[in-house]
């Protein structure tokens, strides 16, 4: 399978609690809930299409328990996004819970990198990763992210947590394409390409 990362991104590069006040409220984090204004059919169809290629998830232990206290809720068979996380494979990358409950979801390993590896030389399409900031720093510090699919919202914030933190080892990203929505989300696919490459606009002396 295939692994890609799926991530909700303020202009400022902040990832924390995008959906709700109550989401993560480290670092005395008051920004929770800044994705919903900006809600539309263009989001809706652009996340409906990336859910209908998932064949398992890989979620870090917050957003596995908000996504557990949420979508179980949602019973309808054709609703796109809850009738995959709720019947697919859910892999979740813990070292504190002692039971992942949600219907067909199984905890990780120690080393979750190792784990992940495997993961993804089982057969099927996607095994998508969603949110799970934490989750993903890891990922991307062991070259295990195939594909980014970052939505970048218009609000920057000035503080919270980042998916590119500061001291992540520099990479180069491909664009694989991009589009805007009515409500102005830049919705970015991106694919590794090799490290960051240098130069400089400093003209030649004579």
């Amino acid at each position: 399978m295939r692994l890609t990362l799926h991530t909700f991104l303020t202009l400022d590069g902040v990832l924390q609690a995008p959906g709700g006040p109550d989401e993560d409220r480290d670092g005395r984090f008051e920004h929770g809930g800044w994705s919903f204004p900006y809600g539309d059919q263009d989001f809706g169809v652009a996340m409906s299409g990336w859910f209908d290629q998932a064949d398992a998830f890989l979620l870090g232990r917050k957003t596995y328990q908000i996504f557990a206290g949420h979508w179980p809720r949602v019973t309808d068979p054709g609703d796109p996004v809850a009738s995959k996380l709720n019947t697919l494979p859910k892999y979740v990358a813990s070292t504190t819970l002692g039971t992942a409950d949600w219907h067909n979801s199984s905890l990780l390993g120690g080393d979750v990198a190792a784990e992940v590896a495997k993961l993804k030389e089982r057969p099927g399409r996607e095994l998508q990763v969603h949110g799970s900031g934490q989750l993903a720093q890891t990922l991307i510090e062991h070259d295990l992210v195939d594909e980014y699919r970052l939505l970048y919202f218009p609000v920057h914030l000035g503080s919270g947590k980042k998916l590119f933190r500061d001291g992540a080892r520099a990479a180069a990203l491909r664009l694989l394409s991009a589009t805007t929505t009515s409500t102005g989300v830049i919705i970015a696919t991106y694919e590794p390409a090799g490290p960051a490459q240098y130069g400089s606009y400093t003209l030649d002396q004579e």
